[in-house]
């Protein structure tokens, strides 16, 4: 059998699983404006929820909260390239972005791969959803995404902090 590796163009490849490449760590990519405008919101939430709470709780210390620089540094997912042959015979590569269960793919499994092109066209197209015909699985693996890097806490201070500054701005306007 000829072992050139192919990327399949198409939205799903059917075949068998021949290995699980190692993993290894990519970082994602945040978008500095979008940061910008959440941290900006948080930091006034922040202010007045302080002011708050040193009038409501004198003496108490929490944790400092996460600087720019950190948040600015993309979180890491773990991409694990998967080899497969398809029907006709041909070796395919695809990469796996996120965490999947160690025993959810064996070689030999018969497996349907549902891919997506990447931004970077060489390479491998990424995997949206496994279906494990040998097991019956249906496996979906999830990557970190900016929202989840932010955090819900940064993401309630930074809706306060808006909600704050929508309602000065109309008290602003109003009393002109």
């Amino acid at each position: 059998m000829n072992d050139t590796v192919f990327y399949h163009s198409g939205p799903t490849v059917t075949g068998r699983v021949v290995r699980l490449m190692p993993g290894y760590a990519r970082e994602m990519k945040v978008g500095q404006p979008a940061l910008v405008v959440v941290v900006t919101a948080a930091t006034v939430g922040r202010l007045i929820g302080r002011a708050i709470l040193s009038i409501l709780q004198a003496g108490t210390r929490r944790g400092a909260p996460r600087r720019f620089k950190d948040l600015r540094k993309a979180p890491e997912f773990l991409v694990t390239p998967l080899r497969l042959r398809d029907a006709a015979g041909r070796l395919c590569e695809v990469e796996i972005h996120g965490h999947l269960p160690q025993s959810a793919l064996e070689p030999s499994d018969h497996i349907q791969v549902t891919v997506a092109r990447q931004k970077d066209r060489t390479m491998p197209p990424r995997v949206e959803r496994i279906v494990n015909i040998t097991t019956g699985q249906l496996l979906r693996p999830r990557i970190p995404t900016l929202w989840s890097h932010i955090g819900p806490a940064l993401l309630l201070q930074a809706v306060l902090g808006l909600t704050l500054v929508g309602a000065i701005a109309t008290a602003y306007t109003a009393g002109r």
